[in-house]
């Protein structure tokens, strides 16, 4: 009985496999003394006047339904923090729609703007929720592989791609600063990619979730140069070191906002009352809070960066997020899951497979240095023995 009602599931699901990073997460938990710089999610606590205000709400009884689209208080907070920060101008009472974090909001956004037979464009390597849920509705993921490119995408690339396939682009995902690659980009990369975009009636999604962490000239955002076809998605999860608060949000033109909701309200209804209220005080006075851990992100950068390099790892050095995407080295396991499987067991450390983030990814490696200085430190000394004990083995590298 079961199994005959499995075959009658979805078909779509049958294309695809669970997270391969919670996945190969999950199965070095049980290392005994594993040093996990796995996962990208900061560890730091959340900020305590955030912590407080959640509190307060509690006390307060703040426990009943919030409005579908948002608390009209976090709405104007977020409205308030994007135009202080990075010149955007989105009216709170149409244009912002606040979901159960970045993941929901890629879910809503997709879904509601995507048919069967849509061609999508990503960048790789990328992070890979985009492919799946693009599947899930019945449209096509079109990989433009950017590894040869300094991992990003180049006007002509752009040009080449919206040729190619013409009409049946239906968009674009944009996801700077990258997850896995740590690159950004810059205020004359986006302004180039821009031109390019606004000959073309296609979607532009844009998921900045690490906007607050860039290191060097601050973060530029894709709707900054094309509002009318930018739909950003953001949150207060890398910002301001609440994922388990699950508070996201998009934000857009005010007619695509309204259809968007649609699917929102059909899925979770709305977010969390009083993690909306913590969210509105991260925003609202808490401005500061991602520029403070930013500036440990950039020294703990600087160390992994730095270690890595001298046992013979290439990578961009990263201008944003907390992840190093490191080519691994000549002499040693070319296969970036079998590598890993290897270190995670005899090192003790825990990174994981470049294979996940798509074309361009292979013999990779993701290192998320959102960990200790200590732990990192720790990481990096038995990730030299082992290299070292792994090159002396096979040979000297030439």
């Amino acid at each position: 009985m079961a199994n005959g009602l499995v075959s009658k599931m979805k078909k779509e699901l049958s294309l695809l496999e669970p997270s391969d990073i919670l996945k190969f997460d999950q199965d070095t938990s049980s290392i005994p003394g594993i040093i996990k710089l796995t996962l990208g999610e900061p560890d730091f606590n959340t900020p305590e006047h955030v912590k407080e205000a959640g509190r307060r709400s509690i006390a307060e009884n703040r426990s009943h339904y919030a409005p579908s689209a948002g608390t009209t208080g976090l709405r104007q907070a977020i409205s308030r923090f994007l135009e202080s920060k990075y010149h955007l101008h989105y009216n709170p009472d149409n244009e912002i729609l606040v979901t159960a974090g970045a993941t929901e909001a890629i879910y809503s956004a997709l879904t509601s703007i995507l048919n069967p037979g849509d061609k999508v464009l990503i960048p790789t390597p990328t992070f890979p929720l985009y492919i799946p849920v693009t599947m899930l509705n019945k449209a096509e993921p079109v990989f433009l592989d950017t590894s040869e490119n300094g991992f990003v995408l180049s006007p002509q690339m752009l040009e080449e791609a919206l040729e190619a396939h013409g009409d049946a682009v239906k968009a674009i995902i944009f996801n700077f600063p990258t997850n896995p690659t740590g690159v950004t980009y810059r205020r004359d990369a986006v302004r180039a990619l821009a031109e390019v975009l606004k000959k073309h009636e296609i979607f532009v999604v844009s998921d900045e979730i690490y906007s607050e962490l860039t290191y060097g000239a601050g973060h530029v955002s894709m709707a900054e140069y094309l509002p009318e076809q930018t739909i950003v998605i953001n949150g207060a999860s890398k910002s301001h070191a609440m994922t388990g608060w699950r508070i996201g949000f998009l934000c857009g033109p005010a007619d695509i906002m309204t259809e968007i909701g649609k699917i929102h309200q059909f899925a979770i209804t709305s977010t969390a009352t009083m993690a909306q209220d913590a969210a509105q005080e991260a925003f609202e006075n808490g401005v500061d809070d991602g520029p403070a851990m930013r500036a440990e992100y950039e020294k703990r950068r600087d160390l992994v960066y730095r270690e890595i390099r001298e046992m013979g790892f290439e990578c961009p050095k990263p201008e944003g997020a907390f992840y190093l995407f490191a080519k691994i080295p000549e002499g040693l396991i070319p296969n970036s899951l079998d590598f890993c499987t290897d270190l995670a067991h005899q090192a003790k450390v825990a990174v994981i497979p470049g294979d996940s983030f798509g074309p361009g990814s292979a013999g990779r490696i993701r290192i998320s240095y959102a960990a200790s200085m200590d732990e990192l430190e720790e990481a990096m000394r038995r990730m030299k023995t082992y290299v070292t004990n792994k090159i002396d083995k096979r040979g000297a590298r030439q």
